[in-house]
């Protein structure tokens, strides 16, 4: 009850000798209270009337929480229907139970966050509803499109909505949306082929983009500084026929270098730049001015993948294979599969372009999806470094090595390089522990069973790391050998050798803690990890070591032979065409073989005839469960799997140092067709448990699509 009704009780018991004056005067007031509907923001907005027209909001709260992913009937308030638009942002009551109810509202409730998906005439509900609390912005940010889009990756990835629109929207900035967006530019000029023309298809591709086609390829890029200036000129083919482009780079400096070569190509004002490194107000009018349609071409970081760029033309991604394109919050999407349903939902074209090729990429090129965009061999080989290998046997053989862990033959490339100019050392970062192999031959030790990486935990007997069974009678199927090998040999003790064996050089390094974005073309020594390195100013790098192949090649991981080529054509195409590249790791191990050859592609097309036998990913779809042991056990087996699920382990999950295991990890693998139910079935497990309000030291842990299976 209001003060103003209870001022109107009091004034009413009076007598007749009662001031007549006062109790009209209260009645005038009274009278006015209940015609105003209240203002004070947010409220219940108990007594308030609501729109004439749609009187319904469906809203989308901000709950990323599985057995809450649903929309919600809210009522609308006469006074927020003309801002209460579908895709703006506003806050509701959520909580309140269906016993408090007033007037006919449900009240009660913490003020949460929430989008508006559609206004609507009346609600499925039969109780009574609450009302929208407030409004918080006029600007329509949530697009149908994007809703679309955003169901789509959670439906894949087994999350709910409200957590993928958490990664597609960017906080609100006031500031940022009261300015208006620049006014849009006019279509550029198609521009010149430049260096397309190295690739047989390359000059095609940019007339398919610039004609308003939508080619889709799979892009092995030549090395060298050149890409950047390549990926600009498909982007701006794309903008010269009228419509948008995005392209999504690994991290901050790439995308840096692609943002200079656009600029230089087309000029400012024409795209947008979206990384961290911008600020929350400065990206989020970026981002509006993208939604807005001032800017029609989009650079930017993981987070770009959503950008909501009008009448998209290309989607591009550049280094697919890099651990930056996998989302580390739910539900952990890769920029890769989210660009690819772009291309099909929006008809655009698509690019996934790197100087190597993942083992996905290739997939589709061989699925008939994507189409090949590489160069003759002949432009390879005058445009690669020349690679040499040490393995080893040379090692056993070299008193340097032997003495200083280096070869020789790197002292001597080293020495010749820093003539001209700097010298790459590549050295695997810490973390990198190896997997078991052959002593003999280097083949991986793998299950009998199930394929999955056999590990030998405190020395003991060896055992499957998927699956978990024992493995106490392990040969080699190669060569016979009943030997098993896993050394690796220590990168920051050849670093410090390289250091006092060239006293007069500067040694400069560039790693996790301090990342050096280009060093100036003048000899010195440059050592940095896996994805670190630099760009040499000029022409390039005089040389590159890459050192501890062994470690790279033997980590734990489906991905280390792919991973490891990766890390190595990344490194050396930064080198000189005329430079030369060392590499210490056996050369008859078939990515050292790939790189010596510079053939990544064909690395990763025997590598996909591997997987597809053996039934590993991206031919098979796998979804890992983590957590308590009796949690995963109960989780498994309320979960409706699809008939053909393949359930590998448990098996016990690596602690910290000195700590005990912090629980277990199952792997669900399916056959390719079935990647979509075993999503659903893995949501609707998770969210029955959730809903039955699981204890936290109960709750479990699932992941489509996880980078690291072993």
């Amino acid at each position: 009850m209001s003060s103003a009704n209870e001022s109107e009780q009091r004034g009413g018991d009076q007598g007749p000798g009662g001031p007549p004056e006062q109790l009209a005067l209260m009645r005038e007031m009274v009278a006015g209270a209940k015609a105003k509907a209240p203002k004070a923001k947010p409220r219940t907005w108990r007594g308030a009337a609501l729109a004439e027209e749609l009187p319904v909001a469906r809203i989308l709260v901000n709950k990323g929480v599985l057995h809450l992913d649903q929309l919600w009937d809210y009522a609308v308030p006469a006074e927020l229907s003309e801002a209460a638009q579908p895709g703006v942002r506003v806050r509701v009551r959520f909580g309140a139970g269906s016993h408090q109810v007033h007037g006919g509202r449900r009240e009660g409730g913490g003020l949460i966050d929430g989008f508006i998906v559609e206004r609507r005439a009346e609600s499925d509900y039969g109780g009574a509803l609450a009302a929208l609390a407030q409004v918080v912005s006029p600007e329509v940010v949530l697009s149908p499109r994007m809703l679309a889009l955003a169901r789509a990756v959670a439906e894949r990835y087994a999350g709910s909505l409200a957590d993928v629109l958490q990664l597609a929207l960017p906080p609100r900035n006031a500031r940022a949306e009261s300015k208006p967006s620049p006014e849009p530019l006019p279509a550029p000029a198609v521009p010149e082929p430049g260096g397309w023309a190295r690739y047989g298809a390359g000059p095609a591709f940019l007339r398919a983009l610039a004609t308003g086609a939508t080619p889709r390829a799979v892009w092995t890029a030549l090395p060298g500084p050149g890409w950047a200036d390549e990926l600009a000129r498909a982007m701006a083919a794309t903008l010269a026929s009228g419509r948008g482009a995005l392209a999504v780079l690994p991290d901050g400096r790439t995308a840096a270098r692609v943002d200079a070569a656009l600029t230089a190509l087309l000029g400012e004002g024409r795209h947008a730049l979206l990384t961290a490194e911008s600020g929350p107000e400065k990206r989020y009018r970026q981002w509006l001015a993208v939604h807005r349609g001032s800017v029609r071409a989009v650079i930017g970081t993981r987070a770009a993948m959503f950008a909501p760029v009008r009448d998209l033309g290309l989607v591009a991604i550049w280094d697919d294979g890099d651990s930056s394109h996998s989302d580390d919050h739910a539900p952990f999407p890769h920029v890769r599969e989210v660009l690819e349903l772009r291309a099909v939902s929006d008809g655009c074209g698509f690019l996934a372009g790197s100087t190597s090729c993942t083992v996905e990429a290739a997939q589709l090129v061989e699925s008939g999806w994507a189409r090949p965009l590489v160069a003759a061999r002949e432009t390879v080989r005058t445009c690669a470094p020349r690679i040499r290998t040490v393995g080893d046997e040379l090692l056993a053989r070299d008193g340097a090595a032997r003495a200083a862990r280096l070869p020789s033959l790197a002292w001597e490339t080293v020495r010749e390089g820093l003539k001209t100019g700097p010298v790459l050392v590549q050295v695997p970062r810490r973390g990198y522990v190896p997997r078991l192999a052959c002593e003999r031959c280097r083949t991986p030790a793998r299950c009998r069973v199930c394929a999955g990486p056999l590990e030998a935990p405190d020395e003991r007997d060896l055992r499957c790391g998927w699956c978990g069974r024992g493995e106490p009678s392990w040969h080699c199927e190669e060569c016979g050998s009943f030997r098993l090998r896993a050394q690796v040999v220590g990168a920051r003790r050849t670093a410090e050798e390289l250091g006092r064996a060239f006293p007069a050089v500067p040694v400069r390094t560039s790693g996790r803690d301090h990342v050096l974005d280009e060093v100036p073309d003048r000899p010195a020594l440059v050592v940095c990890t896996p994805g670190a390195e630099p760009v040499a100013a000029g022409e390039g790098y005089a040389a590159a070591l890459l050192l501890d192949g062994w470690a790279m090649l033997t980590r734990p991981d489906l991905r280390a032979g792919e991973d490891a080529l990766r890390r190595w054509i990344g490194a050396a195409s930064l080198v000189r065409g005329a430079g030369q590249v060392v590499v210490v790791a056996e050369p008859t191990l078939r990515p050292v073989q790939a790189l010596v050859r510079w053939d990544p592609v064909g690395h990763a097309v025997r590598e996909l005839a591997e997987r597809a036998q053996l039934g590993f990913p991206p031919v098979s779809r796998m979804a890992a469960v983590a957590g308590r042991a009796e949690a995963v056990e109960a989780f498994l087996t309320a979960a409706e799997l699809p008939p053909d699920a393949e359930i590998l382990g448990p098996v016990a999950l690596p602690g910290r140092r000195g700590e005990p295991s912090p629980g277990e990890r199952a792997l669900v693998r399916v056959p390719p067709g079935s990647g979509a139910a075993l999503a659903a079935a893995l949501k609707a497990a998770q969210a029955a448990r959730l809903a039955r309000g699981v204890p936290a030291a109960e709750s479990v842990r699932v992941r489509i699509d996880p980078p690291d299976i072993g």
